[in-house]
């Protein structure tokens, strides 16, 4: 969609007045993306040593993922309000200090409940702070969208990645998995202080950033829900993956290390894949795009499915390549089809809710499905399946910006 030159100077403004300059406002979203995915992509690769401290099934282990990701649903709803009551970036500071805490808590967890309880509360320290960083993207940095949603995609991935790859050894150095699942609160100390930053400049310049008008959700609009079943596809992948490739290899007889640096190739091809295809795909209808990658996606499905134990460090890769590119892109479809921050979050919260609840049955329906069969493969043809859907939805995204509709 081509811009008007009215509307051009004016996203230039407000990429002037913000307070925050494009290289500190990168830094900063690089450091916080950074910690929004530890909490939950450690899980993966102890599970082993989790299930056996605590007695869980493989259904039962997958709770571990699956309640954040469906807290990060539930809780997107609330987010626009909270952000209009309270502030955004008020908000988003208290959803990061529940983040340390909880993490750090979490490795502590003397029985399952706590264990539950606090895996609940670092998913909801992640879905508040995630559900608000598209608005913010929005309002500092409008004509760049794409970008820099693609350049905060690969930040999550590299946490991601070195999360998982680190996990394991780090709980092999020191005897415990509680070690290699609660350090990773120690790096969101960084995350507190680089909002603080942003917080600091924003209010010196503009005040709380907040929108003058109030969105109702998007319930009725055809486009929203495409776009949140496509996302709730490319998620539902790769919440599946990030909590079983490692067992899946386990089980095929390597040890704990070996699978978990299977597992970081998935989050790691994010940290190239996700800034590529933010500069690939410059144009809002993003749709070729998003084809390309989905195809690049459902090849690997296809390849881990009918040999699931050969060439991991070429398959699993593959896959996250198309992934990566679908979730980078994902990000930046809500911002495609909305006019300022506040509706932006309010989208943001509307896809992430529908999209989160379907990524959260990912991990336990692969989970279940492994006990029920006693093997991954039932559960890799279900990944096929999903793969399908989301190329198959990918013509009908291209962007369309109705009139806003306000909130009585």
């Amino acid at each position: 969609m081509s811009r008007t030159p009215l509307a051009a100077t004016a996203t230039a403004a407000s990429e002037q007045t913000s307070g925050l300059s494009l290289a500190a406002g990168l830094v900063c979203l690089v450091v916080i993306g950074i910690n929004l995915r530890p909490g939950i992509v450690t899980i993966g690769p102890l599970i082993p040593s989790i299930r056996a401290s605590f007695g869980l099934s493989h259904a039962g282990a997958s709770l571990l993922t699956t309640i954040p990701d469906v807290l990060m649903g539930v809780l997107a709803l609330p987010t626009p309000w909270l952000a209009r009551r309270y502030g955004r970036d008020r908000v988003i500071l208290a959803a990061l200090i529940l983040l340390v805490v909880a993490t750090f808590c979490r490795a502590y967890a003397g029985s399952v409940i706590q264990l539950l309880a606090l895996t609940a509360a670092v998913g909801a320290g992640i879905a508040i702070a995630g559900a608000l960083i598209g608005g913010f993207i929005k309002a500092a940095y409008p004509s760049r969208a794409g970008l820099i949603s693609g350049i905060y995609a690969a930040a999550l991935a590299f946490g991601s990645t070195v999360a998982a790859a680190a996990s394991s050894p780090i709980a092999v150095t020191f005897g415990s998995w509680r070690f290699g699942c609660g350090v990773w609160a120690l790096p969101c100390l960084f995350a507190i202080g680089a909002w603080l930053f942003i917080e600091a400049r924003q209010r010196r310049h503009l005040g709380q950033a907040s929108s003058p008008n109030h969105y109702r959700l998007p319930l009725r609009n055809r486009k929203a829900w495409l776009i949140a079943l496509f996302f709730g596809c490319d998620n539902f992948l790769f919440y599946s993956l990030v909590s079983w490739i490692a067992p899946l290899y386990r089980e095929h007889g390597l040890d704990e290390t070996s699978a978990g640096l299977i597992l970081a190739t998935f989050p790691g091809v994010f940290v190239i894949a996700s800034p590529i295809a933010g500069l690939l795909s410059r144009k809002e209808d993003r749709r070729q795009a998003l084809a390309f990658l989905s195809a690049i996606s459902l090849a690997g499905l296809l390849a881990l499915a009918i040999v699931p134990y050969a060439l991991p460090f070429l398959i699993i890769p593959v896959i996250a390549f198309g992934v990566a590119g679908g979730f980078a892109l994902g990000m930046a479809l809500p911002l495609d089809n909305t006019g300022d921050p506040g509706e932006a979050n309010v989208w943001n919260a509307f896809i992430i809710t529908v999209a989160y609840l379907i990524a959260a049955t990912g991990p336990l329906l692969v989970g279940a499905l492994r006990d029920v069969t006693g093997n991954f493969q039932t559960s890799l043809w279900l990944l096929v399946a999903v793969g399908s859907a989301m190329l198959a939805l990918t013509p009908f995204l291209q962007p369309h910006r109705p009139a806003p509709l306000h909130a009585e």
